[in-house]
């Protein structure tokens, strides 16, 4: 995971997405990488990727490097366009690797950017969908189905499921406690017990459910404490 430094930027228009994705296809023969997912965000990018002959930073340290000297003379800018370092973490076993895969595509959804996981543009869904341009799709199509059509389908299908999913962060939170989050729903929603959210009308109670978000509370912790279905509070 890459994100923009200080939060910024790092896609301004349909052009510099595509840059991205050249700079990953370019150095695929020379660094001998496969990829597996990607999505790009405005301000950050997730990959999904295995390491072949050159190591991690290195492979970092090209793409990043190419991206960065053609983006800075596109918008005739100097320095880092890159937070620091990246992150990374291994995937270790199969079934972590489905539960990165799903997290990295559903990230626009739960952004906000998008209503179904198949609708964002700059993620690697589209490529499992149509013609693969940047990605391996073979290993993770059989990971489903030895038929393609059928493969595809599941895929989809396993991206739209409601979960809570937490992989790499660039941030790590610290989560609540229950009787925290308690506190924190009785001050933020001006309510007691946390369960009077669910009378609340739908534009008021989604509201609340995104403050209660941003104050930490995790998806699961809000319905735990409040009764309110996983699929609502995701949403909001």
């Amino acid at each position: 995971m890459m994100r923009g430094i200080n939060r910024q930027s790092i896609f301004e228009d349909d052009e510099d997405y595509s840059r991205f994705l050249q700079t990953l296809q370019n150095y695929k023969e020379k660094s001998g990488y496969e990829i597996y997912a990607y999505c790009l965000m405005g301000n950050h990018v997730h990959l999904l990727l295995k390491v072949g002959k050159e190591p991690l930073e290195q492979i970092m340290r090209r793409i990043c490097g190419s991206y960065v000297y053609w983006y800075n003379v596109k918008y005739e800018r100097i320095g880092n366009l890159f937070q620091d370092r990246f992150k990374s973490e291994a995937v270790e076993n199969d079934g972590y690797f489905l539960t990165v895969l799903r997290y990295i595509h559903q990230n626009p959804l739960k952004a906000g950017m998008v209503n179904s996981v198949e609708d964002y543009r700059w993620s690697s869904l589209a490529e499992y969908m149509k013609r693969p341009k940047v990605v391996d799709v073979s290993f993770v199509l059989k990971l489903f189905d030895d038929k393609r059509e059928k493969a595809v389908e599941l895929i989809i299908q396993f991206c739209k499921v409601v979960n809570d999913d937490q992989c790499l962060e660039m941030e790590r939170k610290h989560l609540l406690s229950d009787q925290e989050a308690r506190q924190v729903i009785k001050k933020v929603c001006q309510i007691e017990p946390p369960s009077e959210l669910q009378k609340l009308d739908k534009v008021n109670r989604n509201q609340y459910l995104k403050e209660l978000k941003e104050n930490r509370l995790s998806i699961r912790q809000i319905e735990r404490l409040t009764g309110i279905n996983r699929g609502i509070v995701l949403k909001a």
